[in-house]
């Protein structure tokens, strides 16, 4: 089963990571023969999530509703636990790289009781693409190409047309939250109340947590048909807002919460207990960039390769996973549309001094680096905030460099002042990341190619041409037909050290008498949920 979480850090906002923490909040979808899945399901019940941040918004385009909106919203079509596409408001569709149509069921309904039309869904799909709006939290979930709606209320079609070719059509507008009319009616109000056609309602909010979303009767339209009449769904989901993961772990461990995502060290008392459920979500640990504006000392592409292959990468991976560890193949997680071992053949290796040496840097007298009559200084951000041994990792990586002869101010930052950093201030060279990727490799376009803030959100200012002619030639096939192109796009950005994915990693969810299947992206199937006594 493919499962998998994202934290990856964006612009404005550090929050999206916690939010996307609830979404993919995952266990027990093959959890294992253990206790508290061979008990009676209980009816009517309350399945309590934990996650770490606080939610201001439930508006599902905003940057911390987004999270929590499968709850309370439906999308077109639904990803499976097996990667592939099934129904949801759609019964039918067909997608390429130009064009999408899908028929909606004839039996939908709003929260509110009206019917869902074909225009209803046309509205909210202009609505979320349009610019205007300013939607951080559906930005990266769109195309990145503009786009047409048409709807026929009559067939119950929702047509769309791409103004240029995009390779995932149908796993982007087809995937996205479908808000009701009368949410559109008034956008704002959606910041505290959810009208959408989803399995749940949200019915109550406090500030700081929790969160209740109640299930809706006469629900038949999940993913594959599923519906709110199986006995053992939940007749409430409770959000708990639990920032230490140390607490966390006591919750999961008592039955205070019954389904929660822990990454640390907490992990060693909670594996194996005989009352939890599993999962293990792939992650990237440890996404670098490097700062390429002009002025900067790593705009020099062959500063960058030398100071890559200098590093210990086995070293680097044993360190962010807290002890062994598996250098990272790719941008994206193993679970991802794409993913293949792609670094391992392109990161730059070698003899880092003598490849300094051949770009002009010779040692000073101290034997420290130095060209045209200046030091060679770097200044490394990291934040824990992103994940607990990043710190560890920019650390590791400074020792590497500071042998080199390179002076390195190493700065450890909440993650507000490092995404400060990346998206305004541009004060960094390196910056260590948390990235388990988003699924689809079209969706990392942005960071690597494209205007900077605030225009875009190429912060590290990469220009790679080769990456963005494959880029183009990827996005003119459709689904996984364009795979190959896009593996050769990412093995440009190694190849030229536009980024260092640290390690292929993990972390761990665990269900407390609960089961429930999980999707790519680790977002949880809200119909599957069940509760155990």
């Amino acid at each position: 089963m493919h499962r998998r979480t994202a934290s990856f850090p964006r612009s404005r906002s550090v929050a999206v990571a916690a939010a996307l923490a609830v979404s993919g909040v995952t266990a027990g979808c093959d959890g294992g023969d253990v206790p508290s899945t061979r008990t009676p399901l209980v009816e009517e019940g309350t399945v309590t999530i934990a996650t770490a941040s606080e939610t201001s918004s439930f508006h599902p385009y905003s940057q911390f509703g987004s999270g929590l909106a499968r709850y309370a919203y439906d999308s077109l079509v639904n990803t499976a636990p097996d990667g592939g596409v099934v129904s949801g408001l759609a019964e039918k569709w067909q997608a390429g790289a130009t064009s999408a149509s899908f028929t909606l069921r004839g039996d939908v309904t709003c929260s509110d009781g009206s019917a869902l039309t074909a225009s209803a869904v046309a509205r909210s799909l202009t609505y979320a693409s349009d610019p205007r709006n300013r939607l951080v939290g559906v930005r990266t979930a769109l195309p990145g190409a503009p786009f047409t709606v048409s709807a026929d209320d009559t067939a119950r079609t929702v047509s769309v047309r791409m103004a240029s070719p995009y390779s995932f059509v149908l796993r982007t507008i087809g995937l996205v939250p479908i808000v009701c009319p009368a949410g559109l009616a008034d956008p704002a109000a959606l910041d505290r109340r959810t009208e959408g056609t989803g399995p749940y309602v949200l019915s109550g909010y406090a500030s700081g947590g929790p969160y209740t979303f109640t299930r809706r009767e006469g629900y038949a339209w999940g993913p594959r048909g599923a519906t709110n009449a199986t006995v053992g769904q939940p007749g409430r989901i409770v959000v708990s807002v639990v920032p230490q993961e140390s607490t966390v772990a006591n919750l999961l461990l008592t039955g205070g919460v019954n389904i929660a995502m822990v990454s640390g060290p907490d992990r060693a008392r909670l594996t194996g207990s005989g009352g939890l459920t599993a999962a293990e979500v792939p992650t990237v640990v440890g996404l670098t960039f490097f700062n390429e504006r002009a002025g900067r000392p790593l705009s020099d592409p062959t500063l960058r390769k030398a100071l890559v292959g200098a590093l210990d990468r086995q070293g680097l991976a044993n360190v962010a996973m807290g002890g062994t560890g598996t250098p990272a193949r790719h941008l994206t997680a193993e679970d991802s549309v794409c993913h293949a071992d792609v670094a391992a053949a392109n990161l730059p290796s070698g003899d880092a001094q003598k490849a300094l040496e051949g770009a002009g840097w010779t040692k000073d007298d101290r034997g420290r680096l130095v060209r045209d009559g200046r030091r060679l200084r770097l200044r490394l951000l990291s934040s824990a905030d992103f994940g607990s041994t990043l710190p560890s990792v920019a650390e590791l990586m400074a020792v590497s460099w500071r042998k080199l002869g390179a002076d390195v101010d190493l700065v450890s930052e909440s993650g507000n002042a490092v995404v400060q950093a990346m998206y305004q201030s541009g004060d960094f060279d390196v910056v260590v990341g948390s990235s388990p990727g988003p699924p689809l490799p079209a969706q990392l376009v942005g960071y690597f190619s494209g205007p900077a803030p605030s225009a875009g959100l190429n912060f590290a200012r990469v220009t790679n041409r080769t990456y963005d002619r494959f880029v183009r030639r990827a996005l003119r096939a459709p689904g996984e037909d364009s795979c190959a192109d896009w593996n050769r796009a990412a093995a440009a950005l190694f190849r030229s050290a536009d980024a260092l994915p640290v390690a292929d990693g993990t972390s761990t969810v665990y269900g407390n008498r609960t089961t429930f299947a999980v999707v790519p992206g680790g977002q949880i199937v809200p119909t599957s949920i069940r509760l155990h006594e």
